[in-house]
């Protein structure tokens, strides 16, 4: 009987788990089509750090479709930005300190200059877009005619892509084959969760709004809890967190906050769920626009050094399809394409699933062209998925 109606809630709210029930096959069934090796320490903290300038991308993806809009300029865009970055490296010695705020100001400055357009002449935003995607596409290949590929030597830099936080707790007698440190960041993790779900769902219910059942509450917070620990003590058997995924978690939590605690998280979604009605309200629907394109170029910026740092180079195809790629991080972790639906965290689990099909494919040698038809039909389910969700919220 209590399973019955267990399973009941699950399909009452469906769309908020599917990602998660998503993950977890994908990773059951990659950890047994490869032997194993899917779910090795290895695997998993080279899956992490190649999902990191995905994740941060598809975070500001996920705040453009929310407003309604679409972004196809990022992903240019974040390989021009990384090949100025390693220009000013590698030719003019500008130390990694300067270079890395540098490259996130340019990077919000060119979203500023996408949104102009966009909210001041209301031409859409996909036309806008598509003219960035092939100025930054021409900007890359000049800046990198002259030598190709641009070798970063900088220690510092190449650092946020490859290097590990340090072991604060080393010990040769207490698990010394393990990184105590990621081990402790993990049960603080653990811990925050707990705290923050029983709070978040304490006011909700204060305040009367809606909340899921309390036993689907539970299931899902011993899952995402369970999760975080296998990946924490998977990763603290390897060489423990990278300063990629220390990044990477700081935007989705700041990101995070932003959304669903401030006034300006609201007014992204009021935008974003009628732009009329916004307006009428006294949202200044033009300032969210661009405060949302502003940082989308800034999160561009990041992924740019994100992705120069871990190639230790800047290529003349870097960006190439990212846009894509993290519109389907966005669409997979729940955006709606109706707009004023979707969560950060939502975005990064999706490129987290994106990221393991592609890794699970390659461990399993299959070639690239089916590997582009299964990515493609997920991102179709995605979508159908999303909107037939819609479809019975709405009966």
């Amino acid at each position: 009987m209590i399973f019955k109606g267990l399973v009941k809630d699950l399909k009452t709210h469906i769309k908020d788990y599917g990602m998660f029930i998503a993950l977890f096959v994908i990773i059951v069934l990659f950890s047994i089509l490869t032997d194993g090796i899917f779910i090795s320490p290895r695997n998993i903290s080279n899956l992490l750090n190649q999902t990191g300038y995905i994740a941060v991308i598809a975070v500001g993806m996920t705040l453009v479709i929310v407003i309604r809009h679409i972004d196809l300029s990022v992903g240019f865009l974040s390989g021009f930005l990384g090949a100025i970055a390693a220009i000013a490296l590698a030719f003019w010695n500008v130390p990694a300190f300067i270079v890395v705020p540098s490259i996130l100001i340019l990077g919000m400055i060119a979203g500023l200059i996408t949104a102009y357009p966009v909210a001041k002449l209301g031409i859409p935003a996909f036309v806008a877009s598509l003219a960035g995607w092939l100025i930054y596409r021409g900007a890359l290949l000049l800046a990198t005619l002259r030598t190709g590929t641009i070798i970063i030597t900088n220690k510092g830099f190449n650092a946020i892509g490859n290097g590990y936080i340090p072991d604060l707790f080393a010990s040769d007698t207490f698990l010394p084959d393990m990184h105590k440190f990621t081990l402790f960041i993990g049960l603080v993790a653990i811990a925050w969760l707990v705290y923050s779900s029983f709070n978040a769902r304490k006011n909700k219910i204060k305040y009367n709004f809606e909340v899921v059942p309390f036993d689907l509450f539970i299931l899902k917070l011993a899952f995402v809890s369970v999760i975080v620990a296998i990946v924490t003590w998977i990763l603290a058997g390897y060489n423990g967190l990278s300063w990629t995924l220390v990044i990477v978690l700081l935007v989705v939590g700041i990101y995070n906050f932003i959304t669903k605690k401030t006034v300006v998280g609201r007014h992204i979604y009021a935008v974003g769920g009628n732009p009329e009605a916004a307006e009428l309200s006294g949202i200044d629907v033009k300032k969210i626009t661009f405060l949302v394109f502003g940082s989308m170029g800034m999160l561009s910026g990041l992924s740019g050094i994100l992705f120069a740092s871990r190639l230790q180079s800047a290529t003349t195809t870097a960006g190439t399809l990212l846009e894509l790629d993290a519109i389907a991080a966005a669409y997979i972790g729940g955006v709606s394409a109706a707009g004023g639906v979707g969560s950060v965290v939502g975005s990064l689990i999706g490129a987290i699933v994106y990221t393991s099909l592609t890794s699970g494919m390659n461990l399993m040698g299959i070639d690239i062209s089916s590997q582009y038809i299964v990515r493609g039909a997920v991102l179709a389910g995605a979508v159908i998925f999303d909107v037939a969700t819609r479809k019975i919220g709405n009966k």
